[in-house]
């Protein structure tokens, strides 16, 4: 009966150092999930930043271009072109 005895307090312990184990790993998951979602809103908000820095270099290129700088000049006129073919388009939508 001893035997018995000695295997349930044995079984108690490692239960015991189970669930500290368990509970320091569900602790450590959490601080890696706050620490995730903390660097998903910063990459969303570099993302965004790198978005609107292209934008804004887009329009000083054909700002330049405009002012007579040669350097982006053929990238302007592709985006004239564009911008007037997307205009021809909407007329004829709208002379239906």
């Amino acid at each position: 009966m001893s035997d018995v005895g000695g295997i349930v307090d044995s079984l108690e312990v490692k239960i015991h150092k189970l669930l500290k184990n368990l509970e320091s790993l569900q602790q450590s998951n959490q601080e890696l999930l706050l620490k995730l979602n903390q660097s998903e809103k910063i990459i969303q908000e570099q993302s965004q930043e790198i978005r609107s820095l292209k934008s804004n270099f887009d329009s000083v290129k054909i700002t330049n271009s405009l002012l007579g700088s040669d350097e982006y000049k053929r990238e302007t006129k592709l985006k004239i072109n564009s911008l007037i073919k997307e205009i021809d388009y909407c007329i004829a939508q709208l002379s239906d």
